[in-house]
């Protein structure tokens, strides 16, 4: 049974694509890959400005943050919630250059409340043009969810982006994208291999571990948590490489596959020697709401940490991939002879969602109460395939997506795509 209210849907114009830009479900409300789209020809004609004068008005991408923030507002009003009950941002950027002219649109909207909050750099968004994604979880006022910013000792955010390293809601924590980054903005010598050795330490070592112990497990503490009730962690790597070094550090301390995980590989980050930046969603130490590790009977190699974790009414998935423990699944090096016709694309989301849906059911919901998936694809011209797969097991309902486009290879090299997913999951 669906139990999520799609409160804002729209189909591009002249496809069957229709993409839920906000689903309130239960006492949470998501806006997914809000950008500056007219749903017809790409950038909004206000936004793309005038060609004639292109050095007239605002600059472009401060005129896309005011739209992105213009809708958000707009989007959360019609959920019947606000700015100050937002818990948590995603941004993504094909480009750095559109980062400082969001935030002025981000602070003069949100003020001295901008939730945890993550940016990376991405190879492309939904179409040309297009520069700054934003997607934002709220919480429905009223419901004893009220945000509290917290402040963990030596854990700040960066001045120019004003956002709360941590927040707490009721029984969650939310912890903003962490690189290796000091209190005072510098670059922490622990934290890197020194500039004039081969060895003495291991680059992402040395950043996944100043990460981890001196920022998220502080910033856990601080919000009544701890390293065994983290939920759901997004990992973002410069080098696909670091992925084994990495996932070493990240068991040692959060135990193997016991946080729902998606590790995707990146373009670029604001720190211009990090090579990694992790967010966490985390419950609270003795709270009625518990984590549910979902141990379902899928491929271990879909997937780099649990294949879902349930946190009290959501099912948050790790990012999944269409693999077996042979490799990618034999559908897309089949199709490889075929690149237009959309084959792989289906074929790779057809077989995540098969396994999503056991997964589902096995949490007593379904794939019906979708509430957000990032798709992070190598190649966006693989969505119309990934979008029929979806129809294929959800006709006519319009899906909560994130488009991303990311470097090449993932994890699995021949694969496209990695679904991160969440699901409304009611007790």
């Amino acid at each position: 049974m669906r139990q999520i209210d799609v409160v804002s849907s729209t189909r591009f114009e002249g496809s069957d694509v229709e993409h839920a830009a906000c689903v309130k479900a239960g006492e949470w409300v998501f806006l997914n890959g809000i950008e500056a789209t007219d749903y017809r020809s790409g950038t909004d004609a206000g936004v793309k400005g005038h060609a004639g004068l292109p050095y007239h008005g605002l600059p472009k991408h401060r005129r896309e943050g005011d739209f992105i923030v213009a809708r958000i507002k707009q989007l959360l009003t019609a959920a019947g919630t606000d700015f100050r009950h937002s818990v948590r941002l995603d941004q993504y950027y094909p480009t750095w250059k559109a980062v400082d002219p969001y935030h002025l649109s981000r602070t003069a909207a949100f003020g001295n409340h901008i939730p945890p909050s993550t940016s990376v750099v991405m190879k492309g968004l939904l179409g040309p043009g297009l520069e700054v994604d934003s997607s934002l979880l709220a919480v429905m006022p009223g419901t004893g969810r009220d945000p509290q910013r917290l402040s963990p000792p030596d854990v700040t955010a960066p001045t120019w982006s004003g956002f709360a390293p941590a927040m707490r809601s009721g029984d969650f924590v939310f912890i903003a994208g962490i690189m290796a980054r000091a209190a005072d903005h510098s670059s922490p010598s622990h934290a890197h291999v020194p500039a004039n050795s081969k060895w003495g330490g291991y680059e992402i070592r040395r950043q996944a571990q100043y990460i981890i112990n001196e920022k998220i497990l502080p910033s856990l503490q601080v919000g009544g948590s701890s390293a065994a009730n983290v939920v759901k962690a997004q990992v973002y790597l410069r080098h696909l490489d670091d992925l084994p070094h990495f996932l070493d550090v990240w068991d040692t301390c959060f135990g193997v596959r016991q946080v729902a995980l998606t590790i995707v590989p990146t373009a670029d980050f604001g720190l211009v020697d990090g090579d990694l930046e992790i967010n966490v969603m985390a419950v609270a130490d003795g709270a009625k709401t518990k984590k549910q590790v979902i141990d379902a009977d899928i491929p271990s190699h879909m997937c780099f940490g649990a294949p879902a974790v349930r946190a009290g009414d959501l099912l948050l998935f790790s990012g999944l991939q269409a693999a077996d423990d042979n490799g990618p699944i034999a559908a897309i090096s089949d199709a490889a002879g075929l690149p237009w016709m959309g084959i792989s694309g289906r074929a790779q989301m057809d077989y995540i969602l098969r396994h999503a849906a056991a997964i589902c059911a096995k949490a007593g919901t379904s794939l019906e109460n979708l509430a957000r998936v990032h798709l992070f694809q190598t190649d966006p011209q693989d969505f119309q395939g990934v979008y029929s797969a979806w129809q294929a097991h959800c006709p006519g309902l319009p899906l909560p997506f994130v488009l991303v486009q990311t470097p090449s290879p993932q994890a699995v090299p021949q694969c496209t795509l990695v679904a991160d997913i969440w699901v409304y999951a009611p007790l």
